[in-house]
């Protein structure tokens, strides 16, 4: 269970380290492809609000080679708000790679230039410009080119630039900051794998504390329940036994009965159960283990039929195995319907790789929710807990959990399903 614990830990720590990694990678990266994408759509603005070429470049602001109006000129400086320059500088009108394509009012392209790039002729321009206006967008990626247009007073222009350079930079910082991520995660979770025994320390010392306290209260409830019966049994000599001394017994009974599946449980959930493993026929056991309980169903008006795989073989402790059969077969037969039948299967899964156990009663009222929850210890089903109408039904609530805790032990898994009427147990031996 405290490797179980432990695995599961690691798991959800490394789960969680993962999503808020690929939040903060997925974050930067989108960041950063927006913002290259914002800057490259700046500049395409400025070539196109100055006619298909970049302006000269003034400190102060922008300084447009458009005709200023007599207004414009004649407003004192303070009154312009400077502009930011948007990515330009000196340097951007001779390390920017771009080229122009016109059309007129119809979509007709009416002229080219390509003075600013060297990959790209005239017609394949006019090519990339066709493409743009059938395609009817205003701004987007062709190839190695982001584009952008813009209305003119003859038409359209349309300016395509070479981000090829911003391309390769947005991949190369997406690689290593993919690869600075991953190298954190792997060293993260080396560091929580190493840390998550002193992680859990708590929750296993309190767990050892839970199964000392189980294995110590129940041998020193063995000595008061041993004088308590001794005595009742000398009352009964005395005189005639009664009701009263009927139900102490009974009670003893059941406390002996409790007190023998909680160290059965606590002696199962140990780090490494004191299991004899071998080769054993586990076909001769299952039978062996279930017959008993037929005489015990018939006494109940309800039908046992045990349909074996003959000469099969497992590895495994075979008396766990015997008392796993039993306890699934026992819950089986005392929550079966009336008149209601048990089959317990054992057959191979999986091309011979797996061994199923398969325990299964008739049931017109399944319990609801979550199935899981009957392998917990002190669990019951509402409908089990009364003992006073018909039938003893209630159990202790702890025979699941040891056939649980067999079946981990054997590194194999135990599930329960209801359809079609049955609740079925089943027990995948690896």
């Amino acid at each position: 269970m405290i490797k179980r614990l432990q695995r599961k830990f690691v798991v959800i720590a490394a789960v969680c380290l993962l999503i808020v990694e690929f939040t903060i990678i997925g974050g930067i990266n989108g960041v950063n492809i927006y913002q290259t994408n914002k800057n490259a759509d700046d500049l395409l603005n400025i070539i196109i609000e100055n006619d298909g070429r970049f302006p000269e470049f003034d400190p102060k602001g922008m300084k447009h080679d458009k005709p200023q109006d007599n207004s414009d000129s004649a407003s004192p400086p303070e009154s312009k708000k400077p502009d930011k320059h948007r990515g330009f500088n000196e340097e951007t009108k001779y390390q920017t790679r771009y080229f122009v394509v016109y059309a007129d009012s119809n979509g007709e392209i009416t002229k080219v230039d390509t003075g600013h790039v060297a990959a790209v002729s005239s017609s394949q321009a006019i090519e990339y410009g066709k493409s743009v206006l059938d395609s009817g967008k205003t701004s987007g990626t062709s190839g190695n080119y982001r584009y952008k247009t813009g209305d003119t007073d003859k038409g359209k222009i349309i300016v395509f630039m070479d981000c090829r350079s911003d391309s390769a930079t947005k991949n190369r910082f997406l690689l290593v900051s993919c690869a600075i991520g991953a190298a954190g995660y792997i060293l993260v979770c080396l560091l929580i794998i190493i840390f998550s025994k002193r992680a859990i320390r708590p929750v296993v010392e309190s767990f050892e504390k839970q199964k000392q306290f189980i294995t110590d209260a129940g041998h020193e409830i063995k000595t008061p329940l041993a004088i308590i019966s001794a005595n009742t049994e000398v009352l009964e000599m005395v005189s005639e036994p009664n009701q009263w001394t009927v139900s102490i017994k009974n009670q003893i009974t059941r406390l002996n009965g409790l007190l023998k599946e909680l160290l059965s449980l606590a002696k199962m959930e140990e780090e490494k159960p004191a299991l004899t493993m071998a080769d054993f026929n586990i076909s001769d056991a299952v039978y062996d283990a279930a017959s008993p309980f037929t005489t015990l169903a018939e006494t109940k008006g309800k039908k046992l039929t045990i349909d074996v795989a003959n000469g099969l073989s497992y590895h495994g402790d075979e008396g766990a195995i015997r008392q796993l059969v039993s306890i699934l077969t026992e819950n089986a037969v005392k929550y079966a319907d009336e008149d209601g039948e048990i089959i317990v299967k054992l057959f191979t899964s999986h091309n011979g790789k797996e061994t199923d156990l398969e325990v299964s009663n008739t049931c017109k009222e399944p319990p609801q929710g979550d199935l899981t929850k009957l392998f917990d210890r002190f669990y019951r089903d509402d409908s089990s807990r009364s003992r006073s109408k018909g039938e003893k039904k209630g159990g202790y609530g702890i025979g699941l959990s040891i056939a649980q805790a067999i079946v981990r032990s054997h590194k194999s898994k135990i599930s329960c399903k209801a359809e079609n009427g049955m609740m079925i147990f089943t027990a995948q031996l690896k």
